[in-house]
């Protein structure tokens, strides 16, 4: 499967070390199937870095998967909005995962959930609210293990702000 990870540089050997704390399924390189999804990360990266965004591309072993503790959200849902609220507002949350796939809680979808993670809506009126956003996906690959074994860099390349 095709992965791909948006950057402000080539990343050949992505670092589970480097991740940020507080995101959507905790520390963990982060990925996604939809190019135009990392594209946005790219530029969005390289906005704040004041450099170049960079589409960096892999291929994941899927058919490896199963020797793997992986947690798969399929929708939105009550569980996946729990564990997003969960590791966004832990500063170092952990779990037992190497891998995490689900949606994406970007800029439009996370209003919504913030308006649940501030207490002002209840869960039900939040997950209704994000039936009309578009669903994208993100791969959290959480242990270096996961990275090593299963992601092999393919290409990068400089894309337009």
């Amino acid at each position: 499967m095709r992965l791909y990870h948006g950057s402000d540089c080539e990343v050949r050997l992505p670092d589970v070390s480097f991740s940020r704390k507080s995101v959507d399924f905790g520390r963990g390189f982060y990925l996604t199937s939809f190019e135009d999804q990392a594209v946005r990360w790219a530029r969005r990266k390289a906005m704040r870095s004041h450099g170049e965004p960079v589409l960096n591309v892999y291929d994941c072993d899927v058919q490896r998967l199963e020797g793997f503790a992986v947690k798969t959200f399929k929708a939105y849902g009550r569980e996946w909005l729990d564990f997003v609220c969960a590791c966004r507002k832990a500063s170092d949350v952990s779990h037992d995962y190497d891998i995490v796939i689900g949606p994406v809680a970007n800029d439009r979808v996370f209003e919504a959930v913030n308006m649940y993670f501030q207490e002002l809506w209840n869960a039900q009126t939040t997950l209704d609210a994000l039936a009309f956003y578009e669903r994208n996906d993100q791969f959290c690959f959480a242990s270096q293990h996961a990275i090593d074994e299963l992601l092999a860099f393919e290409s990068a390349r400089k894309v337009d702000l």
